[in-house]
């Protein structure tokens, strides 16, 4: 086979009248007839004037989404895939000989692939494992082996009941499927696949057969192989270690497989056996598409745009003449009149945008987009934004400091979620509030404003002026945030709801409005130079992190990495073929300042000290094996399928001791004197709904503002008693609220303060580098064993081994793995499924150096070190403050619980019966967030333990202060 050339490209319509003349009325493959396309969206589509003779023609360009993969039946049924960068899912385009479609998938992910049969169905594939199944006009997901991780970049089908799939995570783990009519299943890929560069097997990018028994895999690292599932799939050797992207073939025997790297590269095969021969067209770029005719004809495409034609045994660069825009043709299919469809866009980074159509042949209906819906307006005008009426609504018939503690709980969850910050703004909007209230009382106290007024209605004084001191607080906080507009006309609303008006600013005089107005500038002000960087939006220039980022979507961990210091993630979900990651996806530290914030309560006799000391940070060795083993065995605890259960009531679980797991529950309820009912649950439901009603509140209002929902949960509970510390006269709901909000937001603020900084002076990193770090070390329990290290995990039958020739054996626990004979495997949560309302991720055997916590992918761990649990830290010094106000540790009846229901999960599908989340004590509740970080899988157990600790002196300390101020002794 002779090497082809670049260099004098021939004509495009002379190649293409070529093509149509040796194909006339038919491609090389069977084309039947047409089958009914779904219904069609309303999108223009202008037929072109028809040039005198077939030509090229750029049948759409700039489009939002590029596109992906083109194919189709015939002539009259074309169907393009794409990106998915709309509301509505990925762009997916059907032609029917006169006109454009956009249909709607139902589904979000980027569609890698199309392949259409005739007669149907189309089979389509792309991102979160997805394969979708179209017939008669409807979208059917079908169930595969994939998770959200995965991308299936390739499709190809023998017939309705015989289908294959390829793909990989990020470029690499590559898998292949087979549908055999009832179902998708892994087909075990040749023990002696190639591998890249790092001694990972390569991801696999496209799949075609010549029949049913005659199927062809091309991916990375220059793989191709040939065989079908039943008899199984061997390797063809080739001599490149390039990327290969696509591969299709002729009736006559010819076979051509393109791809490249710098350099393009086209690989053909004539005839039944043998390798691959390099046939690449000197000078060539990447090429990405191809498709043969039969006849010795057929075109490729690729980077730049460019269009290569093939006659006898040269492929030939050709001349279109179009100016596209792209940085590459992605897909090339050629329909029964001989003409040439080209699709991509910008597909070569994770922009997958400015989509593309060219064809070469009959001119065809042009395809743009449809206009976006208008009010008739300028288009000049800012769209208005109106509040939710709920949200206005919200706690109308409380306190005004309930209703302003509402607003700011809804701002948090519209904002990006960063503790320490919400939990400043917290502190700050209590502290107005009362500063507002005492203002007109003779004996208590402000934080930050001192002042005293008199008014000849003292409670109808105290709204106003708590309404204007919150609301110009959380104007300025949030007015910038993630939702801010909606924020603020939420504030507004409320204000006016309320019978104030906005406009009103004046800080002089005496009128409430003056007053919550000057109280709410003073406090800002004071607030403007506390230490937080405010002004740069929280954040710290200085740092730099200790460790190389962490790539999710690569396996192990980095080589300079130090697994017992915190790393920051790499998030960004690789979209290319071939794995390019961003640098943008990398995490911003979170509160790496805060240690320095002006706090509520806290005091310290030199500045150089933490503000409480917590012993020494979690280091390598034994006990580090212990703590990971921990986090493991609750994640292999993930399965619903197991059927284990556990009584979760208060009568088994909780009435721990501080920083300890040591308690068996509570022997009777106090308030009924009877004992507490059990609650039997699945444990996987139990861990699972822990994990997730924990991470930021039943509705994301981050671990501060959760507490101020349990709160407030606790004032609302039938027949509560508001009794200052459970003694004495009763207390109004607006006198309760703004003394518990005092002290329980200045306790969060406090716990912010404690836990960040001791983040920061340790730099202690989280369990996603400790399990990948020793998991790629090996085992540390057998040293005549294999893969032994003294930095690795501890063997555990059941739970942590060492994959085995004999483990990975057909049939055997380790199948899946029979590729890395050698490494560590981990029986644990496999991470989130494509379709998490639908599917569950599943517990399963997977490598220790791809492991994920129980979360969802584009959050994985949070944006901080570990050491000490921020979720520790703030529940035990809010329980703290709850038990002393109250006047007991008990919930109100002895009893708070939270009904957990059907589909409450977001990381995966359940759970699919409720489950009561159940506490008798404050100090419970506050135990089980920690421990929801340990099933969650981003803390272990000093981080919790500790948390608790200090958790508990920073809300006893801050409970004490805020007494002060109510009796009028804090001055």
């Amino acid at each position: 086979m002779h090497k082809s050339t670049q260099g004098s490209a021939v004509p495009g319509a002379l190649l293409g009248l070529v093509l149509a003349l040796s194909t006339l009325g038919a491609c090389d493959e069977s084309i039947s007839a047409t089958p009914a396309p779904p219904a069609p969206s309303t999108v223009p589509s202008t037929p072109p004037d028809p040039p005198a003779t077939p030509g090229w023609q750029t049948v759409a360009k700039e489009l939002p989404e590029a596109l992906l993969s083109v194919s189709g039946t015939s002539s009259t049924d074309v169907w393009a895939v794409g990106a998915d960068k709309s509301p509505t899912g990925p762009l997916v385009l059907h032609y029917d000989g006169k006109a454009w479609a956009s249909l709607n998938s139902g589904q979000h992910a980027d569609l890698w692939w199309v392949h259409a049969l005739p007669g149907g169905p189309v089979f389509m594939a792309g991102a979160g494992g997805m394969v979708l199944r179209v017939k008669d006009g409807v979208f059917e997901r079908m169930k595969t082996p994939g998770l959200g991780k995965d991308t299936v970049f390739g499709v190809w089908a023998a017939s309705a009941q015989d289908a294959y799939a390829v793909g990989g995570w990020s470029g690499h783990s590559g898998f292949l499927w087979h549908f055999d009519g009832a179902a998708w299943k892994p087909v075990r890929l040749p023990d002696d696949m190639p591998r890249l560069a790092n001694g990972e097997v390569p991801g696999l990018f496209k799949v075609w057969g010549s029949s049913a028994q005659d199927v062809w895999v091309v991916g990375g690292a220059g793989a191709v192989l040939r065989g079908n599932a039943a008899a199984g799939f061997k390797v063809v050797p080739t001599a490149t270690k390039e990327t290969l992207f696509t591969i299709h073939g002729a009736s006559d025997g010819l076979v051509a497989t393109v791809g490249g790297g710098s350099n393009g590269v086209i690989l053909e095969q004539n005839g039944a056996a043998g390798g691959l021969g390099d046939a690449s067209p000197v000078g060539a770029p990447l090429i990405q598409g191809v498709f043969l005719m039969g006849k010795g004809l057929g075109y490729a495409s690729g980077e730049r745009g460019l269009v290569y034609g093939r006659q006898g045994d040269r492929w030939s660069l050709l001349e279109h003449g179009q100016s596209l825009g792209v940085q590459s043709l992605h897909s090339a299919w050629v329909d029964e009149t001989g003409r040439l469809w080209s699709v991509g866009g910008n597909v070569l980074s994770p922009s997958l945008d400015k989509g593309a159509i060219l064809t070469f042949g009959a001119p065809v209906a042009s395809y743009a987009p449809a206009l976006p819906v208008t009010d008739g307006g300028s288009g000049d005008a800012p769209a208005s934004v109106t509040c939710p009426p709920a949200t206005v609504a919200a706690a109308q018939d409380k306190s005004v400091a309930r209703q302003w503690d509402e607003q700011i709980l809804a701002s948090i969850r519209r904002d990006l979620p960063r503790p320490p910050v919400h939990a400043r703004n917290l502190f700050h909007m209590s502290a107005a509030m009362w500063d507002a209230w005492a203002s007109y009382d003779a004996t208590a106290d402000g934080v930050f404003v001192t002042e005293k007024n008199t008014s000849a209605d003292t409670e109808a004084a105290r709204r106003e002026a708590v309404s204007y001191a919150a609301y110009r607080i959380l104007s300025k906080r949030y007015a910038a945030a993630v939702g801010g507009a909606i924020s603020l006309a939420c504030y507004d609303a409320v204000l006016k709801r309320l019978g104030y008006d906005p406009a009103v600013t004046t800080t002089v005089g005496t009128t409430p409005s003056a007053v919550g107005n000057r109280i709410a500038a003073a406090i800002l002000a004071s607030a403007a130079n506390d230490g937080a960087n405010e002004g740069a939006n929280y954040a710290d220039p200085g740092y730099v992190a200790l460790n190389p980022a962490l790539v999710m979507d690569q396996i192990g961990t980095p080589l300079a990495t130090n697994p017992e210091l915190w790393q920051p993630l790499n998030l960004a979900v690789a979209a290319t073929q071939n794995g390019i990651v961003l640098p943008a996806g990398v995490q911003t530290y979170i509160g790496s300042q805060w240690g320095l914030v002006t706090p509520f309560a806290l005091k310290k006799v030199n500045a150089s000290d933490p503000w409480h000391d917590p012993g020494p940070m979690p280091k390598m060795g034994a006990s580090m094996r212990d703590w990971v083993k921990d986090v493991l065995t609750r994640a292999s605890e993930l399965d619903p399928g197991s059927g284990k259960t556990v009584d979760i009531s208060p009568g088994a679980f909780g009435n721990n001791g501080l920083g300890a797991d040591d308690g068996t529950g509570h022997a009777t309820n106090p308030v009924t004197g009877l004992p507490y009912a059990a609650n039997v649950v699945l444990l996987a439901d139990f861990g699972r709904s822990l994990a997730e009603f924990w991470a930021d509140g039943p509705k994301s209002e981050t671990p501060p503002g959760h507490w101020n929902t349990l709160a407030n949960y606790v004032a609302d509970a039938p027949g509560f008693s508001r009794k200052f510390e459970g003694a004495g006269s009763t207390l109004d709901a607006f006198e309760w609220d703004v003394k518990i909000y005092l002290a329980l937001n200045g306790a969060l603020h406090d716990a912010a303060c404690t836990a960040w900084d001791i983040k920061r002076r340790y730099q202690a990193g989280r369990p996603t580098t400790y399990v990948r770090y020793m998991g790629g070390k090996g085992q540390a329990t057998d040293l005549a064993s294999p893969a032994f290290s003294t930095d690795g995990l501890p063997l555990v039958p059941g739970l942590i081994e060492v994959i085995t020739r004999e483990s990975s054996a057909a049939g055997q626990r380790h199948e899946h793995l029979h590729l890395y004979v050698g490494q560590i495997a981990v029986r644990s949560w496999r991470s989130e499924p494509g379709d998490r309302a639908g599917e569950l991720g599943g517990v399963g055997w997977i490598r220790a150096v791809e492991w994920f916590p129980y979360q969802r992918r584009n959050f994985v761990t949070p944006p901080f070190p570990g050491f000490i649990s921020g979720h520790s830290t703030y529940s035990r010094s809010a329980a703290e403050v709850l038990a002393a106000l109250t006047g007991s540790a008990f919930f109100p009846g002895g009893l708070g619980e939270y009904t957990i229901s059907p589909g409450f999960l977001s990381f995966e599908k359940g759970p699919t019966v409720p489950i009561k989340l159940q506490w008798a004590t404050y100090y419970d509740a506050a135990d089980q967030a920690g421990q929801s970080r340990i099933w969650g899988g981003i803390h272990i157990v000093p981080d919790d333990y500790q948390g608790r600790v200090l958790g508990s002196l920073v809300g006893k300390g801050a409970t004490a202060l805020a007494k002060k101020h109510f009796d009028g002794s804090a001055r």
